[in-house]
């Protein structure tokens, strides 16, 4: 099989970074880049989650949301949400009273 060089231009602090953690686990930066490079074919997909730094915080609705979950599991107000036995009850509500 013949090899074609390629090119990859990465900031130093990061090329560092990523060659340390490789050779962890004995990998050379380019194995891992040939290794990333037939994943994506094998499997037609990036393979691996594609995240942004900050993507694992939660947002401001959602703090808020577990904020009140732990204020009712700690008694701090009481817990008068209501309880659904099946999913078409629940989306009705949902529905009705403008919170989906």
């Amino acid at each position: 099989m013949c090899t074609t060089p390629v090119t990859i231009t990465l900031d130093e602090q990061l090329r560092q970074a990523v060659t340390a953690q490789l050779q962890a686990v004995g990998l050379t930066l380019n194995a891992y880049f040939v290794l990333a490079a037939k994943q994506l074919v094998i499997q037609d997909r990036i393979p691996f989650a594609v995240l942004t730094p900050g993507e694992n915080e939660p947002n401001a609705v959602t703090r808020r949301a577990m904020v009140v979950i732990e204020a009712k599991e700690l008694g701090l107000i009481p817990d008068d949400s209501p309880v659904f036995t099946d999913v078409a009850a629940m989306m009705v509500y949902l529905d009705q009273n403008g919170e989906f």
